[in-house]
């Protein structure tokens, strides 16, 4: 019998500052809170940002003699699009789940990932400056002008799962725009951006998803590794850590990943 693959899950976005490494580190210790066999694979061996993550939250586990549920990550320093399509196979071979943490920026590599996954995660910030990654809007009235050069690599890559879906037996690509910061952002300017995402989506194929809204939560986290989810150890808890878990909770729910052992289509966490 064939070994089963993982389930990709691709965080692409060539823009930095979107949140991006963040939302990967908190998807991927969450599934495995939930019981996954999760492996990543840090895509940039210069930032490493998720990779670093998890040192830190290894770390914390070892000073404080605690158990944390901790994903296997590894940074991918190949140079050929070949070398990560062998390391893709070689750490799927154990897992549930495969997370690919991309750079933010366009590169061969990390379009590669993108082309392989699954699922594919963009976050963005709630502007049009971030906008701009997937299409350029009017000026005046914001209407989508055209793609950018990554909708359009998306748009292929899909078009191309899709005629080998039945060859390979992979799922069709699920391409997902997840909007963070939404609470920074104007009320008028947030429907103009709804608006934009939603005559985009129909035209490329991408759903949307509402991610994290506040960051400042996330970076005080990083230096621990500990993620919103381990509520056992991170002392009393404000207001606003309690609605950015349940902003991580409703997102992981919204990516609607396949249940790794019960067959379903959604997943809950305590």
């Amino acid at each position: 019998m064939a070994q089963k693959s993982a389930h990709r899950i691709v965080f692409a976005n060539e823009k930095g500052g979107t949140g991006k490494s963040t939302t990967a580190v908190h998807i991927a210790v969450a599934l495995s809170y939930l019981g996954a066999r999760v492996v990543a694979i840090d895509l940039d061996p210069r930032q490493r940002t998720m990779d670093r993550y998890m040192e830190n939250r290894a770390a914390t586990a070892e000073r404080r003699g605690i158990t944390l549920p901790t994903p296997q990550c590894e940074v991918f320093k190949g140079r050929s699009d070949n070398a990560l399509l062998v390391a893709i196979d070689r750490l799927e071979k154990d897992a549930d789940f495969l997370i690919i943490d991309n750079p933010g920026r366009d590169d061969p590599l990390a379009r590669t990932a993108a082309e392989n996954a699954d699922t594919l995660v963009t976050p963005m910030n709630d502007s049009f400056v971030d906008f701009d990654l997937i299409g350029q809007v009017d000026s005046e009235t914001f209407k989508v002008k055209k793609l950018s050069f990554f909708a359009e690599l998306i748009w292929e890559a899909r078009m191309k799962r899709s005629r080998a879906t039945l060859a390979d037996k992979r799922p069709e690509m699920d391409w997902i725009v997840v909007r963070n910061r939404t609470g920074h952002v104007e009320a008028r300017n947030m429907a103009r951006i709804e608006q934009a995402l939603t005559e985009m989506s129909k035209r490329v194929g991408f759903r949307v998803a509402h991610g994290l809204s506040e960051r400042v939560i996330y970076r005080e986290l990083f230096p621990s590794g500990l993620t919103l989810l381990d509520k056992g150890h991170l002392g009393e808890l404000g207001t606003s850590h309690l609605i950015a878990r349940q902003e991580l909770r409703s997102l992981l729910k919204a990516l609607n990943l396949p249940d790794f052992e019960r067959g379903q289509s959604q997943m809950e966490l305590a």
